[in-house]
């Protein structure tokens, strides 16, 4: 099977480069390296659609609505959230337990190879070294995109609605995959790291836990202990929160301003992210190829 991928014969350098002795093979490197990328993209995306975990994807944001909105509505009512509906409120909290979601399949999937061998054998490949960690990070994309829609849908059903301009709406969509492809990078490398599915996708949930319920994703951070309200406004779940809910909007223009001191803090969470965990990816297919 992996002879089958274009440019499996030219010989390949310590980096991971393909190389060949003529100047047009040099020229065709690039275009190689995208129909490796797509190749290995679909070997993940088709079985994803016939097992049933873009099934699952669909599923999970209704669970998560069911499961927060139907006990959290009437309590927070009573003591308080700020919004026009908890709705509102909550919507931003959704679509972040669908990527991470999103991001513990992403880890189970590059654990799963790891423990196969896979990530082995395609070091020994004439393949850019970073073509099967972009490929299972375009596959958890792809899985946040059908998340996050149907996380959406949920929200409309309970009540949500955007109240920011088209503009403010895109931003919303950008910012919630961006934020899934973060989570999913790292979420990759511990997969990779671990090479135990089993053990990842525990390793993950813990954090999952820690940061989603002392977070403002479920309660404003007035309404935390006064020991703990620093760490819930400022740990980075509490950041994506606010950044969503701001992009969305209110009714009532208290779902806080679409500016820098609002979207920065998250903004940097997800670079800091991407760019700590792809450079850590990188060392580590380049160990493998080694």
């Amino acid at each position: 099977m992996l002879t089958e991928f274009p440019g499996a014969t030219p010989p390949i350098d310590h980096d991971g480069h393909v190389h060949t002795t003529d100047e047009p093979g040099t020229d065709r490197a690039p275009t190689v390296a995208l129909t490796q990328w797509w190749v290995l993209s679909q070997r993940l995306i088709r079985p994803a659609w016939r097992t049933g975990e873009i099934l699952t994807a669909l599923l999970a944001p209704a669970v998560f609505t069911i499961g927060f909105y139907v006990p959290l509505n009437l309590v927070m009512t009573v003591y308080g959230h700020g919004l026009s509906s908890y709705a509102q409120f909550l919507m931003p909290m959704i679509v972040m337990q669908a990527v991470a979601f999103c991001a513990i399949a992403a880890a189970f999937r590059a654990a799963t190879d790891a423990r196969d061998g896979l990530d082995v054998r395609f070091a020994t490949l004439p393949m850019p070294r970073g073509v099967p960690f972009a490929a299972r990070i375009t596959v958890a994309a792809h899985r946040a995109v059908i998340a996050v829609g149907a996380a959406l849908v949920c929200g409309t059903v309970i009540g949500f609605r955007f109240y920011g301009s088209c503009w403010h709406t895109a931003g919303f969509l950008a910012f919630a995959l961006l934020i899934a492809t973060a989570l999913c990078c790292g979420a990759d490398l511990l997969g990779s790291m671990s090479a135990s599915p089993e053990a990842t996708t525990q390793i993950l949930v813990l954090p999952q836990l820690i940061f989603g319920m002392v977070s403002t994703g479920f309660a404003p951070a007035n309404q935390f202990p006064s020991w703990i309200q620093v760490f819930v406004r400022n740990q980075p779940v509490s950041q994506f929160v606010d950044g969503l809910r701001a992009l969305a909007g209110d009714s009532t223009g208290n779902a806080g301003a679409v500016d820098i001191a609002t979207l920065g803090p998250g903004l940097a969470w997800v670079l800091g992210i991407l760019v700590v965990c792809g450079g850590l990816s990188w060392r580590h297919a380049a160990r493998r190829a080694a």
